[in-house]
């Protein structure tokens, strides 16, 4: 909403960007904390200046906006303990501990194709004596070529299930019944998702990432959130962590925004 009309708004890039300008239109905002990386000393040394005022906001963030840790989504304890109801009967009977690994596509600020699929499928092979069962995931924009490395190199395990992407979509299930997590770095909402869950989670491909999603897995890693995946882990060892909670944070400044302004939701 602009002019007298003041609104909400949230940065999701499946939703609407950030708006770099003129914050004073809006009563509030809500946008990772990630997305003002390049106003930071080190991004200024990184990102060409001619670049900078495309990929965030011009000003520092003021008392309008809510900075999130990572995307908001809808996953919650309410949301997994249905999930966990409604496949069980998949779920409960697979051996223990279950990792789960979801895996993504390349994009302009994460760069990589078979080189990463090789590197991952060559961890997943040193970590199976730990596992009980391994669950492959992938998203829309996964590469082909990417897929059939996984497929090629793994599906014939059987220890190891790869979804066929046929519906019913099994990503709730993942979430609530995995015990551990292995994620490519290239999708903030994905690590998002499963870093609210609280369980182990294993970033690949980091290192091929630059600029804010750098930012992104470097908050992640001080907050003991996330751990590189080499190879080496032990899936059986469990950890855990305050799981992130941003979409409930970011609804309760939403709630008390509008009671200033005599307004409610209804339950």
């Amino acid at each position: 909403m602009r002019g007298k009309e003041k609104g909400l708004i949230w940065s999701d890039r499946s939703k609407i960007q950030h708006p770099r300008l003129h914050l004073n239109r809006f009563d509030l905002v809500i946008t990772p904390h990630h997305d003002y990386y390049p106003l930071t000393p080190q991004a200024k040394e990184q990102v060409p200046r001619f670049i900078r005022k495309w990929i965030t906001p011009r000003e520092p963030p003021d008392q309008r906006v809510v900075l999130t840790v990572g995307a908001l989504h809808q996953i919650d304890f309410a949301a997994l303990r249905s999930a966990a109801s409604a496949w069980h009967d998949v779920f409960a009977p697979l051996p223990k501990p279950l990792l789960v690994v979801n895996i993504g596509g390349p994009t302009s600020r994460c760069r990589y194709g078979v080189d990463l699929a090789k590197q991952l499928v060559t961890g997943l092979l040193s970590v199976l004596a730990s596992c009980g069962s391994v669950r492959i995931s992938f998203s829309d924009r996964t590469p082909e070529k990417v897929y059939n490395v996984v497929v090629k190199e793994l599906g014939d395990n059987p220890k190891v299930y790869i979804w066929d992407r046929q519906e019913p979509n099994p990503h709730m299930g993942h979430l609530a019944w995995a015990d551990a997590f292995v994620v490519t770095a290239d999708s903030v909402s994905m690590i998002s998702e499963v870093c609210s869950t609280g369980k182990p989670v294993y970033v690949i491909g980091t290192e091929r990432c630059k600029w804010k999603y750098s930012a992104f897995h470097k908050s992640l890693k001080e907050r003991g959130v996330i751990r590189p995946f080499t190879g080496t882990e032990d899936i059986s060892e469990s950890w855990s962590y305050p799981p992130l909670n941003d979409t409930a944070e970011a609804a309760t400044r939403v709630r008390e925004e509008l009671a200033k302004r005599g307004w409610g939701i209804r339950p």
